[in-house]
């Protein structure tokens, strides 16, 4: 590499070819351009890169486009990077691990998928269906990242590649979701083929992206208490296929600043010595109106007026996932980025009073869920939040005829 090169010189000539891949230049004529600077070229400084060019509001739809295309980039030098071993119970190596069992699925059903040619009979496609559905299991691994690794590098500035990020899951969710509903219609080879090499494609090249940009990036980035953190909140999602690490018992200094003060205090200090709080209408302790607030038969999640995540109902049967990282996390950064302008929208319209609610309703694995938004305001009609309202309603919409009070047995 030329001596010559700064370290900004070096983030500009990558943000250089970048925007002129964007521009339909050919990948291999940027190779040879720009092969020197590739061939020392570090996951961080590809991460930083995808960064600055999202700060100068390079439009995040496009990396998400063309992301794929980066990879075909950078991919020789990203595979000379050595990296260093980490704890087998270390999240980053859960990560991976799971990643190898994802391997192991695509190479069992691409097996399988090559039967079906030869012999579409029941029993070969309820295999391959068996091996389809057990892909699902892996949306865990997903969700963990956009739940408790995203917040934490968002909370030392590195968000821009994380979007990028979300928005390619979502696209991997979809072709995930085309081929196992193919697979159970018992479509032909040549769709299975065609829909499977698609979602296979992006899910290797999304296991690229991870080990090779995401967790070498992360590793720099994020303190020991970090991962401390992500280990202890591995079991609110879930793993995907992998047995669990052991879990250390919580410590305070892990928890949000918020939080610590009510840990700190036990329950039998709360039961002996309860601080009442003065609500509208009666007083209750804090350890009343947790347990209230849990025992909801639906979902809250409360953000403030700086729409900043501040609470939510951690009940065991949570119609979508929540762990203690999203407190404090700005809520645009709580959605897919294809919804982002959506939830922007709902919450402007409650700050200017113009809509009292909004509301959605969803299919999700088998379930209708009912979500709704409600605005916030004090005394003096100043905003101060909304509060986000998710109900699985599937055995209410059969309710039929009566069931009344004194029917109760």
């Amino acid at each position: 590499m030329n001596s010559a090169f700064t370290e900004k010189s070096r983030e500009e000539q990558l943000k250089e070819i970048i925007k002129r891949v964007h521009a339909g230049e050919q990948v291999s004529d940027l190779k040879q351009e720009f092969r020197y600077l590739l061939e020392h070229l570090s996951a961080e400084e590809i991460a930083s890169m995808e960064q600055a060019l999202v700060n100068e509001g390079f439009p995040v739809e496009s990396i998400q486009e063309l992301c794929e295309i980066h990879v075909d980039v950078f991919e020789e030098s990203l595979r000379r990077n050595i990296e260093a071993s980490q704890e087998q119970s270390h999240p980053i190596e859960v990560f991976k691990k799971e990643n190898r069992e994802l391997e192991t699925r695509l190479k069992q059903i691409k097996e399988i998928q090559k039967q079906v040619k030869k012999n579409s009979s029941d029993a070969v496609y309820q295999t391959l269906s068996e091996l389809a559905d057990d892909l699902r299991d892996f949306e865990k691994h997903y969700i963990r990242k956009e739940n408790q690794l995203f917040p934490r590098l968002e909370q030392v500035g590195f968000t821009g590649p994380t979007t990028v990020m979300w928005g390619k899951h979502d696209e991997i969710r979809g072709t995930m979701k085309d081929f196992i509903k193919s697979v159970h219609q018992q479509a032909s080879e040549k769709e299975l083929k065609s829909l499977f090499s698609t979602m296979k494609k992006k899910m290797e090249k999304m296991i690229f992206m991870e080990e090779k940009i995401l967790y070498p990036t992360s590793m720099k980035k994020l303190s020991e208490s970090d991962w401390n953190s992500i280990r202890r909140e591995e079991q609110e999602i879930g793993l995907a296929w992998i047995a669990s690490s052991k879990n250390e018992e919580i410590s305070p200094d892990s928890l949000p600043s918020a939080a610590q003060q009510v840990y700190n205090a036990s329950e039998e200090d709360m039961m002996d010595k309860p601080i009442l709080i003065p609500l509208n209408e009666g007083f209750l302790s804090q350890q009343q109106l947790d347990m209230m607030l849990r025992a909801l038969p639906f979902d809250l999640t409360f953000v403030d007026e700086h729409d900043q995540v501040r609470y939510y109902t951690a009940s065991d049967d949570r119609v979508f996932p929540r762990t203690p990282s999203i407190i404090g996390r700005d809520v645009k950064n709580c959605h897919p980025p294809k919804s982002v302008h959506i939830v922007e929208k709902i919450v402007d319209s409650f700050k200017k009073k113009e809509r009292d609610s909004a509301e959605f309703w969803i299919n999700l694995q088998g379930k209708k869920v009912h979500i709704r938004y409600y605005p916030i305001f004090d005394n003096a009609g100043t905003y101060r939040g909304t509060i986000e309202v998710s109900q699985d309603i599937t055995e209410i919409q059969s309710l039929e005829g009566e069931n009344r009070l004194l029917d109760w047995e």
